[in-house]
Order: structure tokens, then sequence, then C-alpha cells
């Protein structure tokens, strides 16, 4: 259920204006500290059913509103004593007096030497506080004999011991998880407030590309689009919503045109190509044109030409033409601005050290570079190894990695055996 009352925050015009200019060659740190400084939420929020917020934003902070477990109750199936009754030496025989099972308590009173019969989940009896897993018990005739060694408390669930009255379940700006869903059911939460998916919008550009179709060959000078498709699969699995914005091709009025109308649909607009200042890289001259536009140039391979801009409120991104810099310029760049304009607090990903199961020599100092790497299982344990080959149209490289190798810009060698970062898929919310 949509929340129309709920207002969106505003993107500054401008908001990339205090970011080096064309020609400036920003190191990766810098990019990302330009892009956290430059990018707040915009989108509005929604009220939406517990159950289908998993993926979602969460916009406010929900606290239990009541204690998990809701009451003192039985982790197993058996019978639930008073430990004052009991001797852990000799162990003891009680009159089963009671019957306790999930959703129909025992509502009498226990005397001193009585037990309840007593399932998983139910409440346990007043007076009482220990359970006996029922395969060490032996019953006959309305008594059973309890065996020694049982601890005070053994087998029973406290009530609260999860979780307390107030305890903070979720908090704004964290990616409701499967976990998190189930802690704000736990606490009777039938509805969470999340921010609204970030719509972005997708676009491949240049004459020479053509829409993948079955049977469809090609004229010489013709490249599948590649891009559009992998960028549909990353938007959605990082849990933005896709507008498909189709071909561009290489005619400014056509450019200008659809430019303008996808600012008006989209959060942000990613198109890949065309993102240089050459005399056909319209994309660039229309932007200047109809919003604010700026070159990064950074010193990070893959990657190196990104532009950034707006149009009115929604966010531009031109990201390079070769498929494996517009992977993995997506993944450093693009995911975390999208998040945070979708309302994720700003999170950087982890990095593993492993030991390197190849090795490096003669590297170009002074640029980050982010290598393709697999982990592999060796006799020391877990190594990651990296793909031979580094050009930025290899996807081949892309499909048999499991993560990037992030190198400094100062290090000029990896020797086998050296510890590198490692950077799974996974920490940028892709498998």
């Amino acid at each position: 259920m949509n929340d129309e009352s709920a207002s969106a925050h505003k993107l500054i015009d401008d908001c990339f204006r205090q970011d080096p200019r064309d020609g400036a060659r920003l190191s990766h740190a810098q990019a990302l500290a330009a892009l956290r400084g430059a990018v707040t939420p915009t989108v509005s929020v929604e009220t939406v059913p517990v159950g289908d917020a998993g993926g979602r934003i969460c916009a406010e902070t929900i606290s239990a509103s009541r204690p998990v477990p809701g009451h003192t109750n039985a982790a197993v199936d058996g019978y639930a004593i008073a430990a004052s009754d009991y001797d852990k030496q000799t162990g003891g025989l009680f009159k089963i007096a009671g019957r306790a099972a999930a959703g129909r308590p025992f509502d009498g009173v226990m005397a001193p030497g009585e037990a309840a019969r007593i399932f998983t989940g139910a409440v346990v009896p007043a007076g009482l506080d220990t359970v006996v897993m029922q395969e060490d018990c032996e019953s006959s005739e309305g008594t059973v004999a309890i065996p020694s060694g049982l601890k005070r408390g053994a087998n029973v669930r406290q009530a609260g011991e999860d979780v307390g009255v107030g305890d903070v379940l979720v908090g704004a700006g964290q990616r409701l998880r499967a976990q998190d869903i189930a802690a704000v059911a736990s606490s009777g939460h039938a509805t969470i407030a999340c921010f609204r998916r970030v719509r972005v919008g997708i676009a491949s550009t240049g004459d020479e590309v053509v829409q993948v179709d079955d049977g469809r060959s090609l004229v010489e000078g013709q490249v599948f689009d590649v891009n559009s498709p992998m960028l549909k699969a990353l938007v959605t699995q990082t849990g933005g919503e896709v507008v498909d914005l189709g071909l561009w091709p290489d005619r400014r009025e056509v450019v200008r045109t659809r430019l303008g109308e996808a600012a008006s649909r989209c959060d942000v607009i990613l198109t890949s190509g065309g993102a240089s200042q050459g005399e056909e890289d319209h994309i660039a001259h229309v932007l200047s044109e109809i919003g604010h536009r700026h070159f990064w140039q950074i010193a990070v391979k893959p990657g190196r030409p990104l532009m950034l801009g707006q149009v009115g409120e929604t966010v531009a991104v031109g990201l390079p033409g070769n498929p494996v810099a517009v992977f993995v310029c997506f993944l450093l760049y693009v995911k975390p601005l999208a998040d945070r304009l979708g309302g994720a607090e700003w999170r950087e990903p982890r990095r593993f050290p492993l030991p390197a199961a190849f090795e490096v020599s003669g590297r170009k100092l002074g640029r980050r570079e982010f290598w393709r790497g697999t982990t592999v299982q060796t006799e020391k344990g877990l190594a990651v190894e990296k793909f031979a080959r580094d050009g930025s149209g290899l996807i081949s490289g892309l499909r048999a990695a499991d993560g990037l190798i992030d190198v400094p810009e100062d290090r000029p060698s990896v020797q086998r055996g050296d510890l590198v970062d490692f950077i799974p898929f996974s920490e940028f919310g892709i498998g």
C-alpha cells in the first residue's frame, strides 16, 4: 500500500558541482568520498506488508513492543518439574498432575513433588522451572521417574530471552533480510515503512549496437547489446526497479528527447557508451544542455571515464562501453549511489585478506585496479586466483570470477602467497 502523503527529499541542483572538473584524475577513495558527500535519500516512503518487505530499505527504526518468546516455554517434549523438588545426585519420582501443550496451557496449581506432561512450545506451569526430555524418563501409572544429573532450568526458554521489550529490531537505512523480517514479525508488526525502490533507467547507446534477437545475424561492424541485459540483472539483484529505456542512436535530437523523457520517469539513468567528449558522444553534450554534467577521470582500471550529472532531480551516470568496465563501475560506484538515493546507509564492502595463487610483476603504479578473482582451495587453505587476462571486453573473466581483487595504487607486484584484498560479489548483493 503506497503512502502518498510521504514526501521525498529533493536532490540539490548540480549536486556534483564541488567535484573535480574535466581532466582531473580522481583516486578510487576520492571518487567514493565525493559520491558519499553529494548524495542523500530522495525517494518517498511507502507502507509494505511485512511478508513483502524482504530486500527493501527500511525507513523507520522498529523496536520490539513485546518480549520474544512471549512466555516461558518448553524447548522439548517431556516433563516439567520444580528443581527445588529434585535431587540432582539421585533423581526423583514425581506424580504427573497436569498436561501442557502449545496453545493449551495448564491452568491448575502444582503441588510440591508434582510434574506436568509438557510439549515443545507449551507454557511452563507456574512454580515449575525445569523440563526433562521424555526420552530420559520412565513413566508408569501416573508417575514419572526423573534421572539424576539434570540442571536447574534445563530445556526451558525464558520469556524475552531472545528479544526484550524496547530492543531495536531494525534501523532506518537497513536493507531487510529474511532474518530481519522474522524478527519484526515475531514482535507482532504487520507492516514496515520502506523507502520506495529506486527506479533505474537503462539505455545502451550507439548505432553499432543492436538488440539481442533469436536468429538475428549481425552485419559487419554491429554488436549485440550486452550491457543493458547485464545492467538490468544487476539492478534487479541489488534491489532496484528497472526502467527499460531501449537503444539510443547516435543522433543528438533523439538523445535529447529520450533523456528528457527518462528524467521524468527515473531516479537514476544509466547509459553505457558515449561517456566521453567526442563528436559522436551526444549523451555528454545533451546532458550539459538540459541539465548539469561533469566528467570524472578516475585512476581506476577498469573504468577511467565516468560521467555524472543530473537532469532536474534525476541522477545521470554515463558508464564506459566495455562490459567488464560497466560491471565493475556499477558495483563500485553506481550501486552505493543508488542505495543511498534509495534510503540505505552508506556501506563499504568488506575486504578479506587471502593469499594469492598467482604472480604479477611490473605493474603500473598510480591507479587502483580491480582484477577478477576466484577463490580456490589449496593445501594451506583458501586462496584467490586471478583471471589470466585483463581485457575490459572479456565477459569470460566475469563469468569465472566470484569476486574482485582490490589492488592499491602503490603496489608494484604480487608474489604467490602474498596477501591480497578480496571482495566477494556477495558483498555487493549479488551471487
